[in-house]
């Protein structure tokens, strides 16, 4: 269980494991980086800045979030909010297959450069922004991080669009209709 998670140094400093919350049922996931101060406290995730952008933006788009799914790579806070390691990334990378086993969403949306690269080995997150790709039989949705916004705050309209294009994708995958993907 990963609120008693000892699998990586990141437990010896953090204050509370973050899991995954929202609708267990829903068709969308949405999964970040890493915890931050807020969510560390709280033992929830996006409930900082970062988590009041989501909401805007989820709103925007006509999703709420209580009908969604949000979680993160990483479970506990790295120090200093740095960038989650490779190891401790791999550390988490159970719990987060668990969770999208259990939800088994009919897309999921990725949250920054980080997300990218632990869930599709991606690094060009600017490249494949807004686009739909499809890997081992599942559908992802490539976005920015909602705390790219609060460093470049052109980025608020960016990833509003983004999450309206997602509700479009998605309202396709429930009706059946196949969406145009990369490999």
């Amino acid at each position: 269980m990963v609120i008693s998670c000892t699998n990586c140094d990141l437990c010896k400093s953090r204050t509370n494991a973050v899991p995954g919350i929202g609708n267990e049922e829903s068709d969308v996931i949405f999964v970040g980086e890493a915890p931050g101060r807020n969510e560390d406290l709280q033992g929830k995730p996006f409930v900082g800045t970062a988590g009041q952008i989501l909401s805007e933006a989820l709103e925007y788009a006509g999703f709420s979030r209580d009908e969604v799914y949000i979680t993160n790579v990483v479970k506990c806070r790295p120090p200093n909010n740095r960038q989650p390691q490779a190891e401790e990334r791999s550390s988490c990378k159970p719990y987060l297959s668990k969770e999208l086993e259990i939800i088994n969403p009919k897309i999921i949306c990725i949250l920054g450069n980080t997300a990218y690269n632990s869930l599709l080995d991606g690094s060009a997150i600017t490249k494949n922004r807004g686009k739909v790709i499809k890997n081992k039989d599942k559908l992802y949705f490539v976005t920015v991080h909602p705390a790219a916004v609060i460093y470049n705050p052109s980025l608020r309209q960016v990833l509003k669009d983004d999450f309206v294009s997602l509700a479009g994708i998605l309202d396709k995958l429930r009706k059946g209709i196949n969406v145009e993907y990369s490999k």
